[in-house]
């Protein structure tokens, strides 16, 4: 079996976007250079932050319509993180409310990527 064990987003500026990620996961990257960051969850999957700059990228793609899901469990805590992110000066895309799936809300990375905080599958 396939197991997917790294997501990358591709970013203007690793440096920026590794505070934001800092910030949000409360954990240091694993992994640094220039044009490359790497965080890992210690549950086997990691994410990678890769500079749109770098001259190994190489991309015809434009634009990001995938989130990375925060999974938070209890509303209450759920309003706290959106709380916290927000007094923390992160940009909300969506404030909380309570979707079909429960409590969310979605916060945008420096390059406009998604990242909903939402309930663990029930």
């Amino acid at each position: 079996m396939i197991s997917p064990g790294l997501l990358i987003l591709y970013v203007e500026d690793p440096a920026r976007s590794s505070r934001f990620y800092e910030t949000i996961l409360d954990r240091p990257p694993v992994f640094e250079t220039p044009g490359y960051v790497g965080f890992d969850f210690g549950n086997g999957l990691g994410l990678g932050l890769w500079s749109t700059t770098s001259t190994e990228f190489v991309s015809g793609g434009t634009g990001n319509r995938s989130e990375i899901a925060i999974v938070v469990d209890g509303d209450a805590a759920i309003d706290a993180l959106h709380d916290s992110w927000k007094a923390d000066g992160i940009a909300i895309e969506q404030p909380p409310f309570t979707a079909v799936f429960g409590r969310t809300f979605v916060a945008l990375d420096p390059d406009g990527h998604r990242v909903r905080v939402c309930p663990p599958d029930k």
